[in-house]
């Protein structure tokens, strides 16, 4: 496996990732809900990796990208010090050590630029998600009562950070 950041030309693939970990239903937009084109997450990606302490991360096998890590930082000064992360993978690769790669390369490089504060939020019960993000050294500060709407239930979500 290897783990690089992501360029607008991979913007494909990682857009059909995204497609997959939203269809897990554990993700913020519901199965089908949006549609990612290429091109504008080719946007997204040359933006975000312009600014030293943000990027699109990827995990891939044989040239096909299986995961995904987005840290995105924002330049404001009293936010600078922190990034707000959003991770998928692939239904095929789970389970196989592809998040915990991605979550401690993303780590070395948060530290290599001087970030403080990584931050992100789950679904409650997304137990194995949960059960990496603190085998990675998240904590869980706080809960989003009913904060998602899933399938006509409400569903609460960990707000979880890792300081550095």
């Amino acid at each position: 496996m290897k783990l690089r950041k992501a360029e607008s030309r991979d913007a494909a693939q990682i857009a059909q990732v995204i497609k997959n970990a939203e269809d897990s239903g554990y993700m913020l937009f519901n199965p089908g809900e949006r549609e990612i084109s290429a091109e504008s997450f080719g946007k997204f990606i040359d933006v975000l990796n312009a600014n030293e302490k943000s990027g699109v991360f990827i995990a891939c096998e044989e040239q096909q990208v299986i995961g995904y890590l987005i840290a995105q930082n924002e330049n404001s000064q009293r936010l600078s010090h922190r990034a707000y992360m959003v991770a998928g993978v692939h239904s095929d690769s789970r389970g196989k050590g592809v998040g915990k790669a991605l979550f401690s390369h993303v780590i070395a490089w948060a530290k290599s630029v001087n970030l403080h504060r990584l931050e992100l939020t789950v679904i409650a019960e997304n137990a194995s998600a949960v059960a990496l993000y603190q085998k990675m050294g998240f904590e869980i500060e706080g809960v989003k009562r009913d904060s998602l709407l899933i399938n006509g239930s409400y569903m609460d979500e960990y707000y979880m950070a890792k300081l550095l």
